[in-house]
């Protein structure tokens, strides 16, 4: 089920029967053969230096790029001054496995498609990955040997740091540095908490919107402290400067200001509102910030596109189409599509394991404004190029063959 669809009630598993399926007899593992390693140039390898990532949630490209759009300073303002990407399409339903792969290449497991209700840890099958290296299993945070784009980063000696909105607003939740719930429990950052005397700002961070969260490699790192943090204690004092801003920046809103829960927890709008006040805020102190103006890329996309709702006789059906792009396969823990599955006295019908279309908006100095592109890109495109950029080896299916990086027809200006 779509997580904006359950945002302010218990989530219910709609592929628990799969997940039962795929865990039996399953054992644990935590060492993987990685893939030979593949580097591509880019347009702008070695001349970008900051990357700059933020991630919206659950929304449509017809609605969001629309001709009455609802959040006009992103698809008005912003993309006059940078790219448009109108066949830019998320990888997969619901969140979680979308976030997974735009810093991985890994593809979908029962639980990560499921949100990861429990933090469980990942089970595995086999030692030897899958195409793409594709680890095979299931669960939800990667054995240390399972890499990122933050790992590579670290292995680079270039910087890396994830900002996440309202994390560790409630200490008793989660901390506020690479905040997480204890491995194998249950998730309670899965619903926004509202303001109270004990937590006089609310706490709307989720875990599942933080994709560093799930990969030991990363939170048993003793660093992890000092590289994921509360975006609003931090983010507006690091990029003051070039030496204090990040090579790869990684921004997650709260579940109000990324446009997920509507109302919010806090008593705002939530929604494209929500959404566009928190651009109009934030976006300016970026484009201003001096590491952003001398070679900078920011990104600004969608997780995934939203559901379509129909009321008939048997009741109401909640549909996701799935179409997807770029040759995206399968992931090898995946049962097959299309799958209906009964949750809460609705009908989910996932027609396929694609994430549709959402779009995405590209600023840099080496983007010409106005530019529009037609071409076809993915999360795992956009991970290829964030690699290509830094000359870095590809991850996951950003290594799938005839997958196109972002190219000359987004940047436009590039020497």
């Amino acid at each position: 089920m779509s997580e904006r669809f359950v945002a302010n009630k218990p989530y219910l598993s709609v592929c628990a029967g799969i997940a039962l399926m795929l865990v039996n007899g399953l054992t644990a593992c935590s060492s993987f053969s990685p893939a030979a390693p593949v580097v591509e140039p880019s347009p702008v390898t070695g001349i970008v230096k900051h990357v700059f990532m933020i991630v919206l949630e659950n929304k449509s490209f017809s609605t969001t790029f629309g001709s009455t759009s609802p959040v006009p300073y992103l698809t008005q303002t912003l993309a006059s001054q940078g790219a448009q990407l109108t066949g830019y399409y998320g990888t997969g339903h619901v969140s979680l496995d979308n976030y997974v792969s735009m810093i991985s290449g890994q593809a979908g497991t029962p639980q990560t498609i499921s949100d990861c209700q429990t933090y469980a840890d990942f089970t595995a099958t086999s030692t030897t990955p899958a195409a793409n290296g594709q680890v095979l299993g299931s669960g939800c945070v990667y054995p240390s040997s399972v890499l990122t784009l933050a790992d590579q980063m670290k292995a680079a000696n270039l910087t890396w740091k994830g900002y996440m909105g309202d994390m560790g607003n409630d200490p008793a939740r989660e901390s506020a540095t690479c905040g997480h719930p204890t491995l194998n429990t249950a998730d309670h950052t899965q619903v926004a908490e509202a303001p109270s005397t004990a937590v006089p700002l609310g706490d709307m961070y989720a875990t599942r919107h933080n994709p560093f969260m799930y990969f030991h490699s990363i939170i048993d790192s003793t660093d992890c402290g000092s590289h994921v943090v509360n975006m609003e204690k931090n983010l507006a004092s690091d990029l003051k400067s070039v030496s204090t801003t990040a090579n790869l920046t990684f921004i997650t809103p709260n579940l109000c200001d990324d446009g997920h829960d509507s109302p919010c927890a806090n008593g705002a709008a939530g929604g494209y509102p929500s959404m566009n006040a928190f651009l109009t805020k934030w976006i300016p102190i970026i484009l201003a910030s001096p590491a952003y103006q001398a070679d900078g890329l920011l990104i600004i996309n969608f997780d995934e596109s939203n559901y379509v709702t129909t009321v008939g006789p048997g009741g109401v059906t909640i549909t996701f189409p799935g179409t997807f792009c770029c040759g995206e396969t399968l992931g090898p823990n995946l049962a097959p599509y299309p799958q209906t599955q009964s949750a809460g006295g609705y009908s989910l019908v996932y027609g396929n394991y694609g994430g549709d279309q959402t779009g995405a908006i590209l600023l840099s100095p080496f983007i010409k404004p106005g530019t529009v592109s037609t071409v076809p890109y993915n999360h795992y495109s956009m991970l290829k190029t964030v690699e290509n950029i830094f000359n870095l080896p590809l991850l996951g299916n950003a290594q799938a063959t005839g997958l196109a990086p972002l190219g000359t027809d987004v940047f436009t200006n590039a020497p």
